[in-house]
């Protein structure tokens, strides 16, 4: 079991856990919409997604975007994850983002939206 984030206490008044699939998922939460700089002892973590959301749409930044978001998956999460698919909308003021990914342990694919209102 690994502890759940957001960190929250469970119905018995203890510290959340969660199964390992669910942990890979927010794992990868954390690296999409954490910005490098926020942590302390780890000043390049995260991708800096939300940066990209008030430039204007292009087709380049559509790729530049996807680029950012699989690199940033690759360097923090390669050795329990592969990276298959990314798919990121920008609608209204929200950002979705899709991530198709293979979990390298068990060899099991799987599909994870977010979304983040900006």
């Amino acid at each position: 079991m690994q502890i759940d984030y957001p960190y929250h206490f469970d119905s018995r008044g203890r510290t959340a856990t969660t199964d390992q699939d669910d942990h890979i998922r927010d794992l990868i939460e954390q690296v999409l919409f954490t910005v490098p700089g926020e942590r302390v002892n780890r000043p390049t973590f995260g991708t800096g997604l939300l940066q990209l959301v008030f430039a204007p749409n292009s087709d380049e930044l559509a790729t530049a975007t996807q680029f950012l978001v699989q690199s940033g998956l690759q360097q923090w999460l390669g050795d329990l994850i592969q990276v298959e698919a990314v798919a990121v909308q920008n609608i209204d003021s929200t950002l979705q983002l899709t991530v198709q990914y293979t979990v390298r342990r068990t060899q099991q694919r799987q599909v994870a939206q977010f979304s983040r209102e900006v």
